[in-house]
């Protein structure tokens, strides 16, 4: 019971995290809020995965736990399987997702500064 008190203590601290850090910070058009949230996604992305791990670990735990009865040790088979199945897919769009991203050379970290403008009659070119 207290295990599940302090799970939902951490998560709601955690996604209030990052708004906390960003909050002087304003939005000045649609590029920084698509950015804010992308940003904000890829700090939860390595959060979430954590998490099913918790999970699936704490699942194996329960199948530890329950050596003597075995309803209770085919719920914790069941979850233990679907803390697998979570954790692979996660893990698998995630890395789609950044194959997808270096393929197409969507990267934007490494962007270039926009060109200096030319202003007519100016003795300097770039």
């Amino acid at each position: 019971m207290y295990m599940k008190k302090i799970l939902k203590i951490s998560v709601a601290l955690s996604m209030l995290a990052p708004l906390l850090a960003g909050a002087q910070s304003t939005f000045s058009g649609l590029d920084s809020a698509i950015t804010s949230i992308a940003n904000l996604i890829n700090r939860l992305v390595p959060l979430v995965i954590g998490l099913a791990v918790l999970f699936f670990l704490w699942a194996i735990l329960r199948f530890v736990g329950s050596a003597g009865d075995e309803e209770k040790r085919k719920e914790a088979r069941g979850l233990i399987i679907w803390g697998i199945v979570a954790i692979f897919v996660m893990v698998s769009v995630w890395g789609l997702v950044n194959i997808l991203r270096n393929t197409f050379n969507l990267d934007t970290t490494n962007v270039p500064p926009p060109p200096t403008p030319v202003v007519p009659g100016s003795a300097v070119t770039p």
